[in-house]
């Protein structure tokens, strides 16, 4: 049987399945053929001009694409490293949608190298990669034998899954969490694993027939076409199907002259003229992609907002909204956060009895859940009607680093709760929450979700939080704020924005100063919690992260 066709810049598989046995005669005749098509790649390898021959290299930047993210790596976790800022203004709602860049060309024309120079030159954290070889679609048994013996084209439109396709850019750009299928090319299929994307600031889309779709060209901000010589893309198209996929050359020129080039006159070199901008000579061409990058950051700046200004001045002054709820103030409680609050706490004490309030309000967080009626026998052989959780799952998510002191006690009352994490801090140059990382289980969407955070100001970070479990489509029902302190400020922040979010704390402080701090407050939680030297101005909240 043939080797599998090459699909138009298809990533080749990260593995191959293993040779069958073979006779040591076939084995010496594998042998050669190995050695005389590496010796032929090399020789390729000489007819194509150097990338970025003439420039200095680049030095690599803090721009976020999904799949070589900016990282802190720890012993316990990981965490991005360029903060996300808001996305959403003070309603909650999403107000620009991600700018969306789309990059077409010819196979091997270098669309992918054009794409990463593009996002390491652009160094804005959150760009999110998506890339057309992950739509194609599933083949029948048919296809499937055809494509065996390189007789399927998988550079014509029908072989990519348009609608998929355009449905994903377009959660993409509305700031939602989406799932991309993994293909498959040695089998030609979808895999059974997804990838998740989210957070895109800025999306560039690649792709043979990026222009292809009417409706896909209209959700484009910015269309690159990738121009580079046919005799350059076949060589490429040769020296990596020879020395990365383990073809030989007769087949891949076969392909090439039965359905690439074919294609890429009937249907991509035509889409030229759609281009906003054409790049010659592809990645070499550094002219163009300096330009681009500067049109990107000047769309970017019209996106920014200023969020955390806008909460500090709306919405107060109005009674305090009934999606709230605060733990009951008995004698009990009340002596809890007299000790809590009190400066000279020691920080064992400090522990002990937050631990304690934290326990309190889980357990009257839970009371909300909703329930339904249930009856079960008694040991005694006696009917007994009660009441069970009628969800699906709980699910809790903390506020790091803060919040996650809050999770022993649910851990403690909900069995087999799982747990993800947000971290969140504060740009100390523009003063607005910023999101660095996120962690989820799978299919949080139809559990309830414990939010968890020890104090809540102004409710920027909190309303960041909670509006990236909406983008994973969790229902804004099924959100409960949990905070063992929260200022008014913060409340009317988050219950204007999000009316049908559960909030629910111990205590309600009424202002909040000039530096966003509670007062009277409770101190730095996470500094007094965890032993780590304390802020100057006795803040309330994490440092860099300001709640």
């Amino acid at each position: 049987m043939a080797a599998p066709p090459a699909h138009a810049d298809a990533a080749p598989s990260p593995t191959s399945p293993p040779a069958a046995r073979d006779p040591p005669g076939r084995q010496a005749e594998r042998s050669e053929t190995a050695c005389e098509d590496r010796s032929n790649a090399e020789s390729l390898d000489r007819l194509l001009p150097p990338v970025g021959a003439g420039r200095s290299p680049r030095k690599r930047t803090t721009s976020q694409c999904k799949s070589e993210p900016p990282l802190l790596r720890t012993s316990k976790r990981t965490i991005y490293t360029a903060g996300r800022p808001p996305w959403y203004n003070e309603h909650g709602t999403q107000s620009k949608e991600a700018f969306a860049i789309g990059l077409g060309g010819g196979s091997a024309s270098g669309k992918t190298t054009v794409a990463r120079m593009i996002i390491e030159a652009l160094d804005v954290p959150w760009v999110v990669l998506l890339s057309m070889d992950s739509f194609y679609k599933v083949l029948t048994e048919q296809q499937q034998e055809q494509a065996a013996h390189n007789n399927f084209n998988f550079d014509h439109p029908d072989a990519f899954d348009f609608d998929l396709i355009i449905s994903t850019l377009k959660k993409l750009k509305q700031g939602k969490s989406v799932k991309v299928p993994i293909y498959d090319f040695t089998t030609h299929s979808r895999k059974k694993d997804w990838k998740t994307l989210y957070g895109a600031n800025v999306i560039i889309f690649e792709g043979i027939m990026a222009f292809a779709d009417k409706t896909l060209l209209e959700l484009l901000d910015m269309k690159i076409f990738v121009d580079t010589d046919s005799d350059i893309r076949l060589v490429r198209r040769l020296r990596r199907d020879i020395s990365e996929r383990g073809r030989d050359i007769e087949g891949v020129i076969k392909q090439y002259n039965k359905f690439v080039k074919p294609a890429f006159d009937q249907y991509i070199q035509p889409t030229m003229r759609l281009a906003d901008i054409v790049v010659p000579r592809g990645s070499g061409n550094t002219v163009a992609i300096d330009l681009i990058v500067q049109h990107v950051h000047s769309q970017l700046e019209e996106r920014e907002l200023s969020v955390r200004a806008a909460l500090a001045s709306a919405h107060q002054c109005h009674p305090l909204p009934r999606t709230l709820s605060v733990l009951k103030s008995t004698p009990q409680v009340r002596g809890m956060h007299t000790i809590i609050r009190d400066k000279e706490t020691s920080r064992d004490e400090f522990i002990f009895y937050s631990k304690r309030l934290m326990r309190l309000l889980i357990e009257h967080a839970l009371s909300f859940l909703p329930f339904q009626d249930c009856v079960v026998q008694t040991p005694q052989g006696q009917d007994y009607a009660g009441k069970c959780y009628a969800g699906k799952q709980i699910t809790g998510v903390s506020i790091l680093r803060a919040g996650e002191t809050m999770e022993p006690a649910l851990r403690a009352v909900c069995k087999d709760v799982r747990i993800g994490t947000i971290l969140i801090q504060t740009n100390q140059l523009t003063g607005e929450p910023e999101l660095h990382y996120l962690r989820l289980p799978k299919d949080i969407s139809d559990d309830h979700v414990i939010l968890m955070d020890c104090t809540v100001s102004t409710g920027a970070a909190a309303m960041m939080a909670v509006r990236v479990l909406l983008d994973h489509d969790v229902p804004e029902d099924k959100i409960f704020l949990l905070s063992l302190l929260m200022a008014e400020m913060g409340v009317h922040s988050v219950a204007y924005a999000f009316p049908r979010v559960r909030i629910i704390t111990t205590a309600v402080d009424k202002r909040v100063n000039d530096l966003f701090r509670i007062i009277p407050g409770i101190g730095n939680f996470g500094d007094r919690y965890f032993g780590t030297d304390a802020v100057p101005d006795g803040s309330d909240e994490e440092e860099p992260y300001t709640g």
